[in-house]
This record gives C-alpha cells, structure tokens and sequence, in this order.
C-alpha cells in the first residue's frame, strides 16, 4: 500500500512500465482512500527494487508511507493496471 500523493501522477503506469522491464509479475490499483495498492511477484532483488522505486515514486509524487506486507505468490504472469 502507498499512501501519500500517488493517484494523478502516472505512479500505476511507473510502476507497470518498472515491472514488466524487470520481469515482475502482479498489479496495481487506486484505491477510494487515496493510495495505491500493489501486488508485485517475481525475482526478490528485482522486486526489492520494484518497492525502493514505490518508496519516491514518479516526479509528482510526494510519498508518504509504504506498507509493504509478505505473502504466499498467486502465480501471477504479466503486470497490469486496475
């Protein structure tokens, strides 16, 4: 989850262009509080990367906080926007 001044700012299509570059699998979306949530499987370093990029984000972006949650892989192929 990123919070802060991340809808409006191309921050869902950084990230889709980040991933699909390093080979990342996963999604992310707007949320109706503001933020942007994400899902993001594949090699761990590329996504370390992927969540340090999410951390600043775009030019207009003005990060507030990233919420970063573990959990099982879905087995998802491709990166999409939501």
């Amino acid at each position: 989850m990123i919070r802060g001044r991340v809808q409006g700012v191309f921050f869902r299509d950084s990230l889709r262009r980040l991933a699909e570059r390093d080979g990342i699998a996963g999604w992310a979306r707007n949320t109706p509080e503001g933020t942007v949530e994400a899902v993001f499987e594949g090699d761990p370093a590329a996504v370390e990367r992927l969540v340090a990029f999410a951390r600043t984000g775009p030019h207009d972006a003005c990060v507030e906080k990233v919420e970063v949650n573990e959990e099982e892989p879905e087995g998802l192929s491709g990166f999409s926007i939501r």
